[in-house]
């Protein structure tokens, strides 16, 4: 077997991708009836699955999340937390475990209200503890997105 770059997708995204699929064939037979309840469960199981230092992080980001913007909705996005409005993510987390990275992150898709009139704003931020200057940002972040 060659250990040769093609060019197509690495194992990691291939893995990434197909965890999604599942989340949308999951998201697809579910009723409507708890589905908010089902996904928040789904998202808090990922998170207790993560190790122990991402797992903090993404425990209080979650709490940040869900009490700051309460319209925003838990659910999984390409297997990690996220958190949309009317289905679609306007944040979410990635385990810097799961990547293989030194850190994890917490980022905003195009749905955040984030848009800033000098033409620069930040779309995701390197996490690896939480302070409270860190919670502080965040929470304002959160505020601004969900508008």
């Amino acid at each position: 077997m060659s250990t040769k770059h093609t060019g197509g997708f690495s194992e990691h995204e291939r893995a990434a991708m197909q965890e999604r699929a599942a989340e949308l064939k999951k998201e697809a037979s579910r009723g409507r009836g708890n589905k908010k309840a089902t996904e928040e469960l789904d998202v808090l199981s990922k998170i207790a699955e993560m190790a122990e230092s991402d797992r903090a992080v993404a425990e209080r980001i979650h709490a940040i999340v869900t009490t700051t913007a309460p319209e925003l909705s838990p659910k999984l996005w390409y297997g990690q937390p996220a958190y949309a409005r009317k289905g679609k993510v306007v944040c979410f987390f990635r385990s810097g475990q799961v990547d293989k990275e030194r850190y994890s992150t917490f980022g905003f898709t195009t749905e955040a209200g984030l848009d800033d009139e000098g033409g620069l704003w930040p779309t995701s931020y390197a996490v690896t503890e939480l302070s409270d200057e860190a919670e502080e940002t965040i929470t304002a972040l959160v505020k601004k997105a969900a508008c």
